[in-house]
């Protein structure tokens, strides 16, 4: 039954090509740039190279002090100091990493200037994350008390200041007038992964940074990772209890210290909306993008739902011939459903190619650092999910009205 009705739906598509080449372009076009966009997403805070343990990791990456009088704050990054009073000595933990954001240094080839991204990093960082190796190792923890210059550099940076990615462990790469041995190249990290990016890392203890200075505020920001997921909200409620007893720097001005722990996503809608507190505003982003999503769909959907209409219109003696040898209503609404949905797999198919090329020309533009964008697994489930439900969505009325023509009315119809 199913192959007669697919059968079926695609000689009503040849019927009239005009139409079907406006649902089609209509549907694709539509995932189209839900797919770019949820690839965004996915290769933001998705499980992806280095942070393929995002169910197990918190980041801390601002901090609020707030005064006593008005609405006014001091907002920022983390001092090193502040995480290694309350964040280091966290006990329920597994692994705790406190790196520098990156900042861009100067190398020289010869006479050209190579601008590298430097991060300062304890021995902990490579531990909570999972970079990809193609040469050698990562600095261990003895190499970062010892003040070490040793660096580990991605594949680019390999590439453009020794000419190649092969041989070049034990050599030497000099940014912004100090020396680093190599001893591990790893593969470009993306830059939207802005907790873990970066074109050279090099042990905290080599920074010039004082680590003592009592300021709340600095450059640094801390990974926290979990044993189990089950344990994050354990980890959560022993730093949130520590924060509260932080003391404020100036008790006549200010009332209190924010300092959030929170996942990927959080993490990251925190550092766009300059934001340390509680309320970081991931929910209500959410339900924005559900929303927009929602609209994004329904505009095609109606269009679709009227050329569906139309179609059953010009079908009308079809459907009475059927009711006349006993097709039932619910018949009728499968069969519908599937041509239907056929129609919207087949823009979903054209839609992710479409995706595909336009995720391939962004990667090209370089319009990101070391961007990635793919259809993987969960993108390509997502847009398989997307057509089911679009073609559910705007089958359901047309399947129903077709349902219910009386056999008569649908003949006459279609004698007219």
């Amino acid at each position: 039954m199913l192959l007669s009705y697919l059968k079926i739906a695609w000689k009503v598509l040849l019927r009239r090509k005009f139409f079907t080449f406006i649902s089609l372009f209509g549907i694709s076009f539509t995932l189209m740039i839900l797919l770019v966009v949820y690839a965004f997403y996915d290769h933001t805070v998705g499980p992806h190279t280095p942070e393929k343990k995002v169910a197990r990791l918190l980041f801390i990456n601002r901090a609020t002090v707030s005064y006593k009088e008005g609405d006014g704050s001091n907002n920022g990054t983390i001092s090193y100091s502040f995480l290694e009073r309350y964040v280091r000595p966290l006990r329920t933990p597994e692994k705790i990493s406190i790196s520098t954001y990156f900042a861009s240094t100067a190398a020289y080839v010869g006479n050209q200037k190579l601008d590298v991204d430097l991060k300062y990093t304890d021995g902990q960082f490579w531990q909570v994350l999972d970079f990809d190796f193609v040469a050698g190792r990562p600095y261990t923890l003895s190499e970062v008390q010892s003040g070490a210059h040793v660096a580990v550099i991605n594949e680019r940076t390999c590439r453009a200041y020794f000419g190649t990615t092969s041989g070049v462990l034990g050599k030497t790469i000099e940014t912004d007038r100090i020396r680093y041995q190599v001893i591990g190249v790893v593969k470009d990290v993306p830059g939207m992964r802005f907790n873990s990016y970066a074109d050279m890392w090099a042990p905290i203890s080599t920074s010039t940074q004082d680590a003592k200075d009592p300021s709340y505020f600095g450059d640094c920001m801390a990974i926290i990772q979990a044993r189990t997921p089950a344990d994050m909200p354990v980890i959560q409620a022993e730093f949130n209890r520590v924060v509260d007893q932080v003391p404020v720097p100036d008790p006549k001005k200010h009332a209190k210290v924010h300092v959030y722990a929170g996942n990927l996503l959080s993490s990251t809608v925190r550092w766009f909306n300059n934001n340390s507190k509680p309320d970081d505003g991931v929910a209500a982003l959410m339900g924005k993008v559900a929303l927009m999503t929602l609209l994004f769909m329904l505009l095609p959907a109606l269009n679709l739902i009227n050329v569906n209409v139309s179609r059953i219109l010009e079908r009308s003696s079809e459907i009475g011939v059927r009711k006349a040898f006993g097709a039932t209503s619910g018949t009728l609404i499968r069969q519908f459903l599937v041509e239907n949905v056929f129609l919207t797999l087949l823009g979903g198919v054209l839609g992710l190619v479409l995706a595909s090329v336009v995720l391939h020309i962004i990667d090209s533009s370089g319009f990101i650092p070391y961007t990635t964008l793919t259809l993987n697994p969960r993108i390509f489930a997502s847009g398989l999910l997307l057509s089911l439900l679009f073609g559910v969505l705007s089958g359901v009325y047309p399947a129903y009205k077709m349902s219910k023509l009386q056999a008569v009315q649908a003949l006459k119809g279609g004698r007219n």
